[in-house]
C-alpha cells in the first residue's frame, strides 16, 4: 500500500493551532461499519448528495464474497470460509454491492477497510493481522473476477490497491499488535479508538489515529460513545424494540446537536459519528443522523468529511513545503 510523504509527515501537524475557534471549519467525520445492504449505501449516497457531505465507508470484505465463493476468504487460525456475519446474499448482490463501492468511490466517498470477517482480533498477533489486511486487499482486487462478474471498470485494481489507506477494527478491538500492523502494511490511518470527548488525532508508528468520542446523552448526560450500536444497547439494551414515540430518535439527534454545538461554539476539535448499515430500533439512529446532517452539513464554516477528507483538508494543507 502507497501512503504519500505528506500522511507519512503528519505529526509535523498535530499542533493546538488545530483547535482554534473561529479560525477553521468545524469538521465532522461520519462513518459507516460493514457496509452489508444495497438500499443502506444508496440512502446514505443520497444523503451525502443533499448535504454535500463526504462518507467514510469501513468494508468488510465478506460482503464482497457468496457462500459460492467464502471459501476464497482464509481467516487467521481458523478453517476456509468463518465469519462472524456471514456474506452477501448472493452474486447479484455482490454485484450490486460492487456497483455501489465503485459509484461511492468516483463521487469522492472514502472506502476504507473493516477486515473481512468480524473477528475480534484483541488477542492476534501482529502476522495475524498482516495475513487479514492480506485477505481484505485480495478479495477487493479480485472480486469481479472471483464471483465471475462482468463489467469490471477500468481502474478498479488501481484504486483497490492503492486508495484503500484507512482501517477500523471489529468491535474497535485495538491492539500494539494491531497498530503494529498497521504500520507495516502501510495504512494511513486508524479509527478504533475511543476517547473521553473529542479529540485531535495523534500518531501512532507512522499512523495517524482517530478515536469515536463519549459524548453526554440522555436526562442524565451520561457519557456514551457516539456510536449507533452504543446507542442502541443504552436505549433498549441491544433487543430490537419499535421507536413509537420517536423517543430513541429524538434523544440521539438532541445528544448529536449538544456535542456539536459545543465544539462549534468552542475549540472546534473534529467530531466522528460511527454507523452501521443494521436500522437498529427500526432505523431510530439513521433517522437521527439523516436530521443531524441536513440541519449542520450545510453551514457554511461546517465541513462534513471523511476520514480521508480531514486528513487532506485539515492536516496535509498544514504539511510544510518538501514534508
Amino acid at each position: 500500500m502507497i501512503v504519500s510523504r505528506c500522511l507519512l509527515s503528519l505529526a509535523l501537524v498535530l499542533t493546538p493551532s488545530l483547535a482554534i475557534a473561529d479560525e477553521r471549519p468545524q469538521y465532522v467525520v461520519i462513518s459507516f461499519d460493514g457496509a452489508l445492504d444495497v438500499p443502506q449505501w444508496e440512502r446514505s449516497r443520497a444523503l451525502a448528495r443533499k448535504t454535500g457531505a463526504e462518507f467514510t465507508y469501513f468494508l468488510s470484505c465478506v460482503y464482497l464474497l457468496s457462500r459460492e465463493t467464502r471459501n476464497v476468504y482464509q481467516p487467521p487460525g481458523m478453517s476456509a470460509g468463518r465469519s462472524n456475519v456471514g456474506y452477501a446474499y448472493s452474486k447479484d448482490d455482490v454485484a450490486a454491492r460492487l456497483g455501489q463501492v465503485w459509484n461511492a468511490h468516483l463521487e469522492g466517498h472514502d472506502i476504507a477497510s473493516h477486515a473481512c470477517g468480524h473477528f475480534d482480533g484483541g488477542k492476534w498477533s501482529k502476522a495475524d493481522w498482516l495475513q487479514e489486511f492480506a485477505e481484505f486487499r485480495k478479495i477487493l482486487v479480485d472480486s469481479w473476477k472471483l464471483n465471475d462478474i462482468p463489467g469490471e471498470p477500468e481502474g478498479w485494481r488501481d484504486f483497490a490497491t492503492r486508495d484503500i489507506v484507512g482501517f477500523r477494527a471489529p468491535y474497535l478491538s485495538a491492539s500494539k499488535q494491531l497498530y503494529a500492523a498497521l504500520a507495516a502494511d502501510g495504512f494511513a490511518y486508524d479509527a478504533s479508538g475511543v476517547s473521553r470527548g473529542p479529540a485531535q488525532p495523534d500518531v501512532e508508528d507512522s499512523t495517524l489515529r482517530f478515536s469515536l468520542p463519549m459524548i453526554p446523552e440522555g436526562p442524565k448526560a451520561r457519557p456514551v460513545i457516539a456510536m449507533d450500536y452504543n446507542l442502541y444497547v443504552r436505549h433498549s439494551g441491544g433487543k430490537e424494540t419499535a421507536d413509537e414515540d420517536g423517543a430513541f430518535e429524538q434523544r440521539t439527534l438532541d445528544a448529536f446537536n449538544a456535542a456539536f454545538e459545543a465544539q462549534y461554539r468552542g475549540e472546534r476539535v473534529p467530531l466522528q459519528y460511527g454507523f452501521h448499515f443494521t436500522l437498529m430500533n427500526g432505523g431510530a439512529y439513521w433517522r437521527a443522523l439523516e436530521r443531524f446532517a441536513e440541519k449542520v452539513c450545510v453551514k457554511a464554516e461546517v465541513r462534513c468529511v471523511s476520514y480521508r477528507g480531514y486528513i487532506d483538508e485539515a492536516i496535509r494543507a498544514e504539511v510544510p513545503a518538501g514534508g
